[in-house]
């Protein structure tokens, strides 16, 4: 009887164990949702200014490319994140409020702060 108990336990943790590897072939693995996703590099005409943020709840570059890819949606404003660092730095090409920055990161699922300088 111990012994099929054991066989079940062994078969449960491989079938685990498959699934997950078809979902990360998928390309649905990673921390939080992976993928070969690349989001395209926004360029802004005469850039005006420059303000950094804190970012916590990033683990990937997954989670890089998901808050690049916010501060890009926004009408002159374009995002570069340091994994590393925890940073988020958001350069202007038009009067962004910092508000609808925080909101928008906020939104996917991230903590977001303004460093103060």
């Amino acid at each position: 009887m111990e012994n099929y108990i054991i066989i079940g336990i062994v078969i449960a943790v491989v079938a685990v164990g498959i699934l997950s590897a078809i979902k990360h072939f998928r390309g649905q693995g990673g921390c939080c949702g992976g993928g070969d996703y690349r989001p395209k590099k926004k360029k802004l005409k005469g850039i005006r200014y420059q303000k950094t943020f804190r970012v916590e709840g990033m683990h990937c570059e997954h989670c890089k490319r998901r808050i690049e890819e916010a501060v890009n949606d926004l009408h002159g404003a374009a995002g570069r994140v340091d994994l590393k660092r925890g940073m988020l730095t958001v350069s202007y090409a038009e009067e962004v409020a910092d508000e609808v920055i925080l909101q928008k990161i906020e939104r996917i699922g991230y903590r977001i702060f303004k460093e103060e300088r």
